[in-house]
């Protein structure tokens, strides 16, 4: 019973993704990156490369892209949900398409038709790591042309989860 127990865990460990792609190196193939990471959420053609996008929401509050070049061979790897990141998201400028590049898919995407907008909602930590745990809204309208960004603070959720007790903290 007991090696039986053991093969499982073992199994179980084998079969997790990395969750950063640790370990990874530029040149690696896709399927090594697949093989590390796990199968990509969403894939998008950007400029010459090809994009794999590894959101780790909710409680993960972190979204990783693996950047391929046109050889099939990984270029980086890197955290897409930073403080820089949304900065560059200019209200009435970005286009929703520039926003899913950059974030890719959000955690969750609400409709107001009463209000002409769509709301893309991304987990992450404001300020860095660990930092303090905030919900990023993009609200987009009918012409899909960004027109508001909020951080909105998230640090009650993360008590209400227990996350705070040590469950999690530093995600």
């Amino acid at each position: 019973m007991k090696l039986v127990l053991a093969l499982c865990l073992a199994a179980a460990v084998a079969g997790c993704a990395s969750f950063d792609g640790r370990g990874l190196q530029a040149g690696a193939s896709v399927a090594d990156v697949e093989r590390v990471m796990g199968a990509a959420a969403e894939r998008r053609q950007v400029a010459n490369e090809t994009w794999y996008y590894y959101p780790r929401q909710p409680f993960g509050r972190k979204t990783f892209v693996a950047r391929v070049g046109t050889d099939g061979r990984l270029i980086a790897v890197e955290q897409r949900l930073t403080d820089e990141n949304v900065a560059k998201v200019i209200p009435n400028t970005t286009r929703g398409e520039q926003v899913r590049d950059l974030f890719g898919p959000p955690y969750m995407a609400t409709q107001f038709p009463r209000m002409q907008r769509d709301v893309w909602t991304w987990h992450m930590r404001h300020f860095g790591d660990p930092g303090i745990p905030v919900s990023l809204n993009v609200q987009l309208s009918p012409d899909g042309v960004v027109r508001e960004v909020y951080l909105l603070d998230d640090s009650e959720e993360d008590w209400r989860n227990g996350l705070a007790l040590g469950f999690g903290l530093g995600f």
